[in-house]
């Protein structure tokens, strides 16, 4: 019997079925979270080197400091972020990519990149989407 946190095999022969849809899954959480929109924009600007948690904040339009705390907090326990507290007063609380981190970056920037090429076509969708449902 399987764990409930067992997911299908990602290998070789893709098959969408094979996506275990379980919110229980580990493979479906780890995705919820990189897939996150406030991950994804703290991932693309820690690639740029470490920054304070005011300098995040400053930088990402419309996140709140509750929900910033969280996405930082989150993506530290994955593994994709650390936190570095520098003994000086007042304290002072860096973030940075780990390795891992980093390598998720590379997988953001080549999305970041289909979004830039195809940005025009999914306008023109959405125009005559709303045409035709509106």
């Amino acid at each position: 019997m399987k764990s409930p946190t067992h997911c299908a095999d990602t290998g070789s022969d893709y098959d969408v079925l094979q996506w275990d849809t379980r919110e229980d899954c580990e493979v479906r959480q780890i995705l919820d979270r990189i897939a996150d929109k406030w991950s994804l924009l703290v991932i693309a600007l820690l690639d740029r080197g470490s920054l304070r948690f005011t300098e995040l904040r400053r930088e990402i339009d419309g996140v709140s400091q509750r929900m910033l705390t969280v996405t930082l907090r989150q993506l530290e326990r994955d593994g994709l972020v650390e936190r570095t507290v520098h003994a000086v007063v007042p304290p002072r609380v860096d973030y940075a990519l780990t390795p891992l981190g980093r390598t998720l970056h590379e997988t953001v920037r080549s999305l970041v990149a289909w979004t830039e090429s195809h940005q025009r076509e999914i306008a023109a969708a959405r125009a005559t989407y709303d045409a035709r449902t509106g």
